[in-house]
Parts: C-alpha cells; sequence; structure tokens
C-alpha cells in the first residue's frame, strides 16, 4: 500500500496510519499577533462558555488575529471611558497637584467602573 494517495474528487491527499488512510490537513498559516489581558480573558470565556464559537474560530486559523482585534478595541474603550468619566466628574490635574490621594482614589474607582463595562460589553459577551 501507498504510504500517500490523492484523490482526484476531492483534491486532497491521504496518508496512510495503520490500516486506515488520514486526510493531509493543516490550518492555513496566519500572522501571529500579540494578545493581551483583554484577549487571554475573553479566550477563558469563549474556551469555556462558548464552546462552538471557540472551535470555528480554532479550526478556521482566525483566532489569533480575533483576540488581537478584541484586545485592542477592548483597550481603546478602556482608555476612551476613562477620559469621559474623569472629565464628567471632575478628576483633573489640579485635584492631582491638590489632593493626590484624592486624585488617586478617584482614578481607581473610575478605572474600575470602566473595566466593569468593558467587561459586559466586549468580554463576557
Amino acid at each position: 500500500m501507498n504510504k500517500y494517495i490523492f484523490d482526484e474528487s476531492n483534491g486532497l491527499w491521504y496518508e496512510l496510519q495503520g490500516d486506515y488512510y488520514i486526510p493531509c490537513l493543516s490550518l492555513p498559516a496566519a500572522e501571529e499577533k500579540p494578545i493581551g489581558l483583554w484577549g487571554q480573558r475573553h479566550l477563558r470565556y469563549i474556551r469555556e462558555h462558548r464552546i462552538a464559537l471557540y472551535t470555528e474560530l480554532l479550526t478556521s486559523g482566525r483566532l489569533n488575529a480575533y483576540l488581537a482585534d478584541l484586545d485592542e478595541e477592548a483597550e481603546a474603550m478602556l482608555s476612551r471611558l476613562v477620559k469621559q468619566f474623569a472629565k464628567k466628574e471632575g478628576v483633573t490635574e489640579k485635584l492631582k497637584a491638590k489632593d493626590g490621594m484624592k486624585w488617586v482614589q478617584a482614578m481607581n474607582n473610575i478605572r474600575n467602573r470602566a473595566a466593569e463595562v468593558v467587561y459586559n460589553d466586549l468580554i463576557y459577551n
């Protein structure tokens, strides 16, 4: 028996493994983008709760690009929300110079609230 055979009806090569011919399949080469904190958290969420989406992205070779894009979008959303909340609540550089601890408390509060919005709208959705 030949180690490899070609099936002209579907255009696939098959490799003999034991008594069976298994199709020689591989994922398309994809550009590896770095995935940050938001992308990793979303990956954990879809792996546990949205298995069909995870499997489809993984087998199509688009998982890395999807997570990298989501990570960039989440980071931009967080930055935008922090700026908007700080402006709305009057947390400025003047407050920072006048009362540093109060400014830190306010900014931590704002950042935590903005992160919750990002989690609800992008990460766990």
